[in-house]
């Protein structure tokens, strides 16, 4: 088992790390026992916050030596609980980690500390008329948490996730040493791909101190379409039709007219068209608007003759803010909604978004409970939100239990994974364990070992530790 935090541990810390960069006891903000998912909390014994590789190298090396947990933490807009230090020890902050290190126009990339915001890191790359496309709903999380957890996004359909963009990175390591994974280079064939490991490892493999980005020329033009359907079962089931066209939107969104209507409350702004039960969202960019308007007839007859009552182009700033200014608040308005709630993220077969969505509704009955959902139609990772509304807690946590049991059941059955974006974390770790053959699941522990023999990293997250 782990050792006890105590005075000597924090002398240790103090020595390596200036004193007014380390918190203990109530110095600790309650922020930082937790992230955005409910019913898991823990502060941790220390807070340390780090401005450099070296300084992170000093306290991996001190806790690795005395078996203490150690946990990483950027904006903690988690959502599966993968930055609560389940066994207290010391919570490392990158906050202060927030520099954009350097501009290669030359090789398109981006050098980074982890601390620097996805919101930072998109106008930085405008500004410059280059383009960094992951794009989750989420824009204050940092980017040392968006490769953590290989963050997807609205446009992923067309560029791919956080792991596509991410060229070379510089770890340290549970030992403290520091390594460089990957570069500036295009390709790679070198040995096994260790940078493609700690994307996605959720702060369990290694910790992140600097990220070498891939960057795109900016694309001139983006135009979005809003399509109105009579029912999600109709929206939906152009979807693959579309995929198929030649033509290739940046974006597929899904959404449902309650979830518009909480939009709206939450922001006090109109959404153009609020008329349908269902709507899907387009987005196509590109160098103009005439290169854009050729995919619209096109789709326009995919959509018309799957049932979508019209095609809305939003194509001026005004209308772009008000459709996009209300997809990206869906979560916070869907959580002001009701007392609590929790999300099951899973990512079906394209071909079968339509199946799982109809079993939610199923859900609603069996259940006797309120779900609500959007999601990236284009590439099938769903947001399914259980809300708690007026139940005890004793009645939500069974309920919560027996919902997530049959969605998780049902994603598997249609053969899709347990996390499209959010990762695993704390909460899904369950989840995982059912849905991987054992000999997976061993694979999983050995590659833990491997980096991580003394299981001091983020413990109880991903996979299982003591």
């Amino acid at each position: 088992m782990y050792k006890q935090f105590d005075s000597a541990d924090l002398a240790a810390i103090k020595s390596l790390i200036p004193s007014e960069r380390v918190y203990s006891g109530d110095e600790i903000n309650s922020d930082y026992s937790h992230d955005e998912l409910g019913g898991v909390s823990r502060f941790p014994d220390v807070l340390v916050e780090v401005i450099s590789a070296q300084e992170t190298s000093w306290i991996m090396k001190y806790a690795n030596e005395h078996l203490i947990p150690v946990v990483a933490r950027g904006s903690g807009t988690g959502l599966v609980g993968a930055s609560v230090p389940l066994h207290g020890g010391i919570m490392i902050s990158f906050q202060k980690m927030n520099r954009i290190l350097e501009l290669d126009a030359d090789n398109l990339t981006l050098s980074v500390e982890p601390g620097v915001l996805l919101m930072e890191i998109s106008a930085f790359a405008q500004e410059n008329d280059l383009f960094y496309p992951p794009d989750p709903g989420e824009k204050s999380a940092t980017i040392g948490g968006n490769i953590a957890t290989n963050a997807g996004g609205m446009r992923a359909v067309k560029y791919g996730v956080t792991r596509d963009f991410v060229r070379g990175l510089e770890v340290v390591l549970p030992s403290g040493e520091i390594v460089e994974l990957g570069g500036k280079v295009v390709k790679n064939s070198s040995g096994y791909s260790l940078k493609d490991l700690l994307v996605g490892s959720e702060g369990t493999l290694g910790i992140i101190t600097k990220a070498i980005l891939k960057l795109l020329p900016l694309p001139q033009k983006s135009i979005s379409l809003l399509i109105p359907f009579d029912s999600m079962e109709s929206a939906i089931g152009c979807v693959p039709r579309i995929m198929r066209s030649k033509t290739i939107p940046t974006a597929v969104e899904f959404m449902e007219r309650d979830v518009i209507l909480d939009a709206e409350k939450y922001l006090g702004k109109l959404f153009p068209d609020k008329s349908a039960d269902a709507y899907l969202l387009l987005t196509y960019d590109g160098s103009g608007s005439q290169e854009i308007e050729k995919c619209f007839p096109a789709v326009a007859e995919i959509c018309f003759s799957s049932g979508g009552r019209d095609l809305l182009i939003v194509d001026t700033e005004e209308r772009m803010e008000s459709v996009w200014s209300a997809r990206s608040a869906f979560l916070e308005a869907i959580k002001g909604s009701t007392t609590e709630m929790d999300e099951c993220d899973v990512v079906v077969p394209k071909s079968r978004v339509a199946d799982f969505l109809n079993y939610t509704l199923e859900m609603k009955i069996k259940h006797s409970i309120r779900i609500k959902s959007f999601g990236h139609a284009g590439d099938g990772n769903l947001h399914i939100y259980i809300l708690k509304d007026c139940l005890d807690e004793d009645s939500w946590k069974k309920k919560l239990q027996e919902v997530f049991e049959d969605l998780y059941a049902k994603a598997f059955e249609l053969q899709g994974k347990v996390s499209g974006e959010h990762g695993i974390g704390f909460a899904k770790l369950p989840y995982l364990k059912k849905e991987e053959a054992p000999a997976v699941w061993n694979l999983l522990k050995a590659i833990k070992a491997s980096f991580d023999p003394n299981l001091i990293l983020n413990p109880g997250k991903v996979v299982s530790g003591f």
